[in-house]
């Protein structure tokens, strides 16, 4: 049987129509790239005199644009009124992006998550729970409006607490969830305590943060949701979604590289060798309204050494998905510590039902302090404390002090955790 999918001679192809396309579009009439590519010659001859020649785009520029020129900056190709969609960012590190989408690039990123769907293997016979509050965030207004087009039944689980939540599931016999990993573990949590059976659910497809593609933290969602097969993906509001995990290899994420030219790069700019973490740039091939070239999206990721999956595709595969944040980097006492180890580590205690990280700056060296929640069953509690203490020593080489809290003293996370704050001078 023939290879349904595209080689990687096929998608550069493609990509390069779409790229050149995407470059007439928005020259001259966005003022944004207008600046920005002066003195550019904007016609390509190839993928690599693009990224030879065109300059990054980066999150300080978008947000400095719109602060100058409020609303909403002037990366815009139309005039405002063509746009009929409004999101923004979760403003996680600094001031939310607002954006705008036309109809034609809104359902250019709805195409997209219909190939997320297809991959989890979702179809319309499927009742989906929308696990979240109806916010600016674009991610779940996007599955929500593909899960439609795919003809599933959807299911909104706005302005309900947890567990009126689960009930619903319960109630609507509902088969798929979306929502964030952290939020699938405090469903599950809920679900055990108020012992509300969901054995209808067969699929918890997880974005908004990298605890999918975490074998610590994929494991806990797995023990709470037995039943479930758990299905990664990510995206963000400034590109649309980007990747959707192998159907035959957890832990890898898959590019949508019909709809991204996709850059891994070091810190000089420079293309990185497969197997080696970089930084991934994207460019969008099919958001005109808004658009993004090279845009360095601050996520770290690890490309797969090999050219096609056994999966039978040749889009990018990411191993283990987004690694980290670069801007989340915390250099402690010489250590470089990522969030995303530190989650690895700590979900490794089924005994820890929450955690909270305090990075103090105020000193000469930074410090770590650790606040942890216990499940209410746990006996032997000064143990535990000892056990994670002596975990994080033998693993990033720190001596992290570690305060034990009350049961639901810490918060739980319906979107986008954030477990770590910084106290600084």
């Amino acid at each position: 049987m023939a290879n349904p999918f595209p080689t990687r001679d096929e998608i550069e192809s493609f990509q390069l129509v779409q790229l050149r396309r995407v470059l007439e579009q928005i020259q001259p009439a966005n003022k944004f790239y207008a600046r920005k590519l002066s003195g550019i010659e904007t016609r390509v001859s190839s993928l690599k005199d693009f990224s030879d020649r065109f300059p990054f785009t980066t999150k300080q520029e978008l947000s400095a644009d719109q602060v100058a020129n409020p609303p909403f900056g002037t990366n815009l190709t139309h005039a405002v009124d063509e746009y009929t969609r409004y999101c923004q960012t979760s403003g996680t590190t600094r001031e939310p992006l607002r954006w705008l989408d036309t109809k034609a690039d809104w359902q250019w990123m709805v195409d997209s998550w219909k190939r997320i769907y297809t991959a989890a293997g979702v179809n319309s016979a499927d009742r989906i729970y929308f696990a979240f509050s109806f916010g600016p965030f674009i991610g779940f207004w996007l599955a929500f409006d593909a899960a439609q087009q795919i003809g599933s039944i959807c299911i909104p689980g706005g302005g309900l607490s947890t567990a009126a939540r689960l009930r619903a599931m319960r109630d609507s016999a509902a088969t798929v969830i979306c929502c964030t990993p952290s939020y699938a573990i405090r469903l599950g949590e809920v679900a055990a305590e108020e012992k509300i059976s969901l054995t209808s659910i067969r699929l918890v497809i997880v974005a908004g943060e990298p605890g999918g593609s975490i074998p610590a933290t994929r494991k806990r969602i797995e023990q709470l949701w037995p039943t479930a097969r758990i299905f990664d993906h990510h995206g963000m509001t400034e590109t649309g979604p980007v990747t959707f995990e192998c159907p035959q290899r957890p832990g890898i994420l898959h590019v949508i590289e019909s709809s991204y030219l996709t850059e891994i790069l070091n810190t000089d700019g420079h293309a990185v060798a497969p197997g080696e973490p970089g930084e991934l740039v994207l460019t969008p091939l099919g958001r005109s309204g808004s658009p993004l070239l090279r845009y360095k999206t601050g996520d770290m990721v690890k490309a797969v050494v090999q050219s096609r999956c056994q999966c039978g595709r040749s889009d990018l595969a990411l191993d283990g998905g987004i690694l980290g944040r670069i801007d989340d980097m915390i250099v402690v006492r010489g250590v470089n510590v990522y969030p995303s180890g530190f989650e690895d580590l700590l979900r490794r205690f089924p005994q820890i039902a929450e955690y909270q990280v305090e990075v103090d700056k105020t000193k000469t060296l930074a410090e770590i302090h650790l606040q942890i929640e216990l499940a209410s069953d746990v006996a032997s509690v000064d143990q535990i404390a000892t056990q994670i203490q002596t975990a994080i020593q033998d693993t990033f080489h720190l001596r992290v002090p570690v305060t034990l809290v009350g049961p639901g003293t810490l918060p739980r996370y319906e979107m986008k955790a954030r477990r770590w704050t910084v106290r600084a001078n």
